[in-house]
């Protein structure tokens, strides 16, 4: 028998094995170990076949085949070869893409195992009072009982780290018996949490979510930040799991799973498994296992945990389904968002999207009936919706970007012993070095941009490419002129509220202060237990987390988001204001959300702040029908890069002629143009926009396209790569 079988290398083609003589069937997704040049490769069978494309003496043989059967179902199977198809990217990547980094590389597909004690039936008999000549065994064995009871050394060494000698001894004395169980990543419930009285509104959309279990569906859960969606999400779960069924949950960013967990683990009696991007391989094997053998019911986890197998799927659910985090930006470029909703058509179960601010493009669909529309307008239990004041900033006196209106309403807040978040997307010190003598910027020497200061480190980062060098003292340009910071960044407004407000404790949440392992959640535990007055962060802090005691929400610059070329842009910036301030009054205290501007009569503000998101999306929507883009048409982008600023454009002007000569169903071809950062990381970047009313049509010419760029020979003098639905257009 011949095998078809798809290696995860960046050539969309398969290759041809023969398979072992004993081997009559081969099921599709099964893992294999194939000869692949003068090295080795786990690959993924695709198909058989009865007679290959070239003389059969000059196939190589499978080396081994390494699981008994597939361990991604046939349906995942499916999704995975369409996602492959529609992204237009190798199957053997989008395969691999679906496994843990230690399955890719061939271990097999078995949880870790580790030992476990428990009494033997001697054991069973004993009275401990027996062993009360050696106190020690007596203890560790006292540990054991009642005799049900197994534990894993793990376990025991959390109960007495001098546990070994005294184990060693009764397994000797034929009291103890020693097995091996899978280890496991499982989080057990914490505690029996009730569930809580619902609204009107809750009610209705549970009731509306339970009667789509066992069918596909798409439902939009569409509920202003506070509005209890996660209490929905939890009622909704426990239905499934009374059938016996498992629930995958993604969220946007690792820093909303414990937050999400906790709440999990003190509701359902059941096991939960987590997997995202900071946890260990050996983790993220056993979460992929835990559910793909039935023994985990639940897994949180980020993108990638989409695809993870489920013996016995029964609901997937997004959280903040607008955010872009759902997009990979690399490599496989998938939408985890779309990808969802496919995998829940082929499971036939249903998919709930949940959001405070939906997506332009859920928004769409729920207005053309592909979802299900359901509201939470109003905020749960007693909070109530926050009180927007709109700071007009110009010719204001700012103290390294707060404004004098927003430190009074800081002390009035503290001194009503309330919290305080304050938002700047931008970390570091300051964007830019600069001297004031000549005008030298301190330039990253790889990208077109400045040099991020990091005051604390000493050192001038770039955070694109990573390039850093110690901090400037004098200008190497003029050599005499005194260098200045430029800009804002959270550490420059940190230092500047040590000033403002010394005996107050302050918190900064960013990327570099939240390094260290458990550091994030330290500072949530410090901020939920009211032992922080002041919080600053960036991007980290707009979404998910629950503060009862804040009470005044400040976003110091929200000019930088009104100006873009992008038309993303202003999307972006609405979903970011609203979500931001969805951390103000969250429980029975009154709420205030401060935008510091300077431009206080823009449309977007105007529409957003006096008749809210929803006015806006709708105002939005019809820009973008104008304009024929997205949702109203399909767009593809296709980057190139070189060290050479040359080699790109030949390439995409290649494409253009190709494109040109084919069937392009009016596909509009907008480029070759430089990247709006048009040189990063030492290459030079250029891309070529594809944009078509139809999603069919412009399917139907990459069908065409793709295989040719393959081909090309300026293809192999750079990097490219095609983006389907891009969220953005660096």
């Amino acid at each position: 028998m011949i095998i078809q079988v798809a290696i995860a290398i960046p050539v969309n083609c398969l290759f041809d094995y023969l398979a072992p003589e004993e081997i009559t069937t081969i099921t599709p997704g099964t893992r294999v170990l194939v000869p692949f040049g003068k090295a080795q490769k786990v690959g993924f069978v695709v198909s058989s076949l009865e007679k290959a494309e070239v003389n059969i003496e000059r196939l190589k043989s499978i080396i081994e085949i390494l699981d008994s059967t597939s361990l991604i179902s046939q349906k995942d199977f499916q999704l995975l070869t369409w996602a492959s198809r529609y992204y237009h990217y190798p199957l053997g990547e989008v395969l691999s893409a679906a496994f843990p980094v230690s399955l890719r590389k061939g271990k097999k597909a078995q949880l870790i195992q580790e030992k476990h004690y428990k009494l033997s039936a001697k054991g069973e008999c004993l009275n401990p009072d027996q062993l009360k000549k050696t106190p020690k065994q007596k203890q560790i064995f006292e540990l054991f009982l009642p005799p049900t009871l197994s534990l894993s050394s793990a376990h025991l060494t959390q109960l007495d780290k001098n546990w070994r000698s005294a184990v060693k001894t009764l397994l000797e004395k034929d009291l103890l018996t020693l097995e091996f169980q899978p280890k496991t990543t499982i989080q057990t419930p914490v505690k029996k949490e009730t569930a809580l009285q619902a609204n009107e509104q809750q009610s209705q959309a549970i009731s509306q979510l339970t009667k789509q279990i066992g069918q596909f569906s798409v439902s939009l859960l569409e509920g202003v930040t506070g509005s209890g969606k996660t209490e929905v999400y939890m009622q909704v779960i426990q239905q499934v799991l009374d059938l016996g069924l498992q629930v995958l949950v993604l969220v946007p960013e690792i820093t909303l799973t414990p937050q999400l967990e906790d709440r999990f683990k003190q509701r359902f009696s059941v096991a939960l498994s987590r997997s995202h991007s900071k946890l260990t391989e050996t983790q993220r094997h056993s979460a992929w296992l835990e559910m793909q053998q039935g023994h985990s019911s639940i897994l949180l986890g980020t993108r990638s945990a989409l695809f993870t197998p489920l013996i016995r799927p029964g609901l997937i659910i997004l959280d903040e389904e607008h955010d872009s985090s759902f997009k990979q930006q690399e490599g496989f470029r998938f939408s985890a968002r779309d990808l969802a909703i496919v995998r829940g058509k082929l499971l036939n179960i249903p998919v709930i999207l949940g959001t405070a601010t939906p997506s332009l493009e859920s928004l769409y669909n729920a207005q053309n009936k592909r979802y299900k529309l359901l509201h939470l307008s109003e905020r749960a239990g007693v909070a109530i919706k926050p009180k927007f004041l709109l700071f007009d900033i110009r010719n204001q006196k700012l103290q390294d970007g707060i404004s004098e209106p927003l430190i009074t309403h800081i002390k009035k807040t503290l001194a009503k012993k309330e919290q305080v978040l304050l938002f700047l997307n931008r970390r570091g010190f300051a964007p830019v070095q600069i001297c004031h003598s000549c005008a030298w910027v301190a330039r990253c020497h790889h990208c077109d941009t400045s040099l991020v200061i990091h005051y604390d480190e000493k050192r001038l980062r770039c955070h694109h490419c990573g390039y850093q060098q110690s901090l400037t003292i004098q200008c190497p340009s003029c050599k005499t002129g005194e260098l200045k910071a430029l800009g804002l960044g959270t550490e420059r407004v940190e230092k500047r509220l040590y000033e403002l407000f010394p005996d107050k404790k302050i918190v900064r949440l960013d990327r570099d202060s939240t390094q260290r392992k458990g550091s994030l959640e330290n500072h949530l535990e410090q901020i939920n237990q009211g032992k922080v007055d002041i919080i600053l962060g960036t991007q980290m802090l707009a979404k998910g987390h629950h503060f009862p005691n804040v009470t005044l929400v400040a976003i110091l610059d929200i000019d930088s988001g009104l100006f873009s070329i992008d038309f993303h842009a202003t999307e972006k910036l609405a979903q970011l204001i609203i979500q931001v301030a969805g951390r103000a009054g969250r429980a029975e205290k009154p709420g205030k959300v401060i935008l510091q501007t300077r431009q206080p009569e823009h449309p977007l503000l105007t529409i957003l702040l006096k008749q809210g998101y929803n006015s806006f999306a709708q105002s939005a929507l019809a820009e973008r029908q104008k304009a024929m883009l997205p949702p109203y048409s399909s767009q593809a982008l296709l980057r190139a890069y070189a060290a050479n600023p040359i080699e790109p454009q030949t390439l995409l002007n290649k494409v253009c002629e190709m494109i040109k000569s084919m069937s392009n169903h009016n596909t509009l071809v907008l480029g070759p143009v430089s990247a709006p950062m048009a040189k990063r990381a030492g290459n030079y970047h250029f891309q070529l926009l594809l944009q078509n009313n139809q999603r069919k049509n412009l399917q139907l010419l990459l069908d065409q396209l793709i295989p040719e760029l393959y081909r090309l020979k300026e293809a192999k003098k750079v990097r490219w790569s095609l983006d389907i639905d891009p969220v953005d257009l660096y």
